[in-house]
């Protein structure tokens, strides 16, 4: 079993303050990019969607550790260009959620960028801890591990993500 750490930092786009992971995978993009957009791929580590994401929507419902209680929820579809990057929104107005994935690949490995926008940086500390769950849980199913179980990240991940610094804007 792998010694989970905390991974998320953040970064400054023009559209607000993200936290940001990155992760790397010894596999071609085509194969990561299915294991996050591939409805039956995602089930292994995060849940999965219905509907057609053509049409620029889906409901998507996270059970990896909400369980088969967890609520569906309306998805926008801002990007999607296969098998590089994908921009969606989740929820109602500027309190909804925007969440990215950049994939680039190079000497046999690919590169996963997440992030998460974040209305207040006091939200990292519930929302950094849930991602590196998540990417670790799509690490070892991509593996064939044994899956993390939540209770590694949380609370224990949370004193990071409130010690993070904020970017300051000026500087960048």
């Amino acid at each position: 079993m792998m010694t989970a750490k905390p991974t998320g930092h953040y970064t400054l786009k023009p559209d607000g303050l993200y936290l940001q992971f990155d992760r790397l995978f010894r596999s071609p993009i085509e194969d990561v990019w299915f294991s996050l957009t591939n409805p039956t791929a995602m089930q292994a580590w995060i849940g999965t969607y219905t509907g057609r994401p053509e049409t620029g929507g889906v409901r998507f419902r996270m059970t990896a550790a909400e369980g088969a209680e967890a609520e569906w929820q309306n998805v926008s579809i801002l990007e999607c260009a296969p098998p590089h990057r994908f921009l969606a929104d989740s929820g109602p107005g500027p309190d909804g959620v925007r969440v990215f994935c950049h994939l680039v690949e190079g000497g046999g490995m690919t590169t996963l960028t997440l992030g998460q926008r974040l209305a207040n940086p006091a939200d990292a500390a519930t929302m950094g801890p849930g991602w590196d769950f998540y990417l670790d849980r799509l690490a070892a199913a991509r593996a064939g591990r044994e899956l993390p179980a939540w209770e590694l990240y949380y609370p224990e991940f949370s004193e990071h993500y409130k010690e993070l610094s904020v970017p300051d804007a000026a500087r960048h």
